[in-house]
């Protein structure tokens, strides 16, 4: 059994010249290739901002769906309140 991810087609991609040379500089210094240090930073991407933005996306279908809760009605479960109690 292989540990090797399946990959697509290949893919063309422009990218500005400046983050391509730092691309190469990195690939260089550690030995690996140019779409080994790319990849590795797609994963990094999606882990953070791309995840936020998924994580963005699933809560504002969850709220067209009604599966969510009234922030006042919230924190006054938390902190043991009503609406009667205000002033």
């Amino acid at each position: 059994m292989s540990d090797k991810p399946v990959l697509s087609d290949p893919i063309t991609l422009r990218i500005p010249e400046d983050i391509l040379a730092e691309v190469e500089e990195v690939a260089k210094a550690t030995e690996r290739s140019r779409s080994w240090v790319i990849v590795r930073a797609l994963k990094y991407y999606l882990m953070a901002e791309g995840n936020d933005i998924l994580q963005i996306l699933k809560g504002e279908e969850q709220i067209r769906n009604g599966e969510c809760s009234d922030a006042e009605e919230v924190f006054d479960e938390l902190l043991g309140t009503s609406r009667s109690d205000a002033a």
